[in-house]
């Protein structure tokens, strides 16, 4: 036993330099990540007592309920606004947003193109085209319902350029 311990006397005393310098390695380092440690429970203790400061009449407990209820509350009005931007999104679909205009010369003779076809559609292509002829002694306008981009009543060249220009259009 004697002789074991002489022996790791005899190891230390060669190698002295490299366990002072591990050992001297190993405290920097610990003493490093101490200082971190200790920062960073510094800055948490900080953010704690600023809460607790403006909270002092209140619990923890109370907090938590207050949050949890404020998240509740805020999921509820979330849905809503979810729920009435569908019915404005399904509405919006009904409300015009294509547009086509053409102006022409009716008859011979008229010059300025003053007649006139605008075609109005929604999303679907549903709507209507309003066609206005204008002539030296009178100016009548006409009306078409649209339903998928057609009409059951038969469309003037005019028209049908409107409703492409429309269909082509989105606003």
């Amino acid at each position: 036993m004697i002789s074991a311990l002489n022996n790791l006397f005899e190891l230390m005393e060669t190698y002295y330099v490299i366990i002072i310098t591990f050992n001297t390695i190993l405290i920097l380092i610990l003493f490093i990540l101490l200082t971190s440690v200790n920062i960073k429970f510094k800055k948490f203790k900080l953010k704690y007592k600023k809460i607790m400061d403006e909270t002092k009449e209140k619990s923890v407990e109370k907090m938590l309920c207050d949050v949890f209820n404020f998240t509740n509350e805020t999921s509820l009005k979330n849905k809503e606004l979810e729920y009435k931007l569908s019915k404005i999104e399904k509405n919006l679909q009904r409300c015009i947003q294509k547009v086509g205009v053409v102006r022409y010369n009716a008859f011979e003779g008229v010059g300025s193109e003053l007649s006139f076809v605008v075609a109005l559609l929604d999303d679907n292509d549903d709507g209507v085209v309003v066609n206005g002829i204008y002539a030296r002694e009178s100016s009548t306008t006409y009306a078409k319902l649209i339903k998928g981009g057609n009409s059951k009543h038969v469309l003037s060249a005019e028209e049908i350029q409107a409703i492409d220009i429309a269909r082509r259009t989105k606003y």
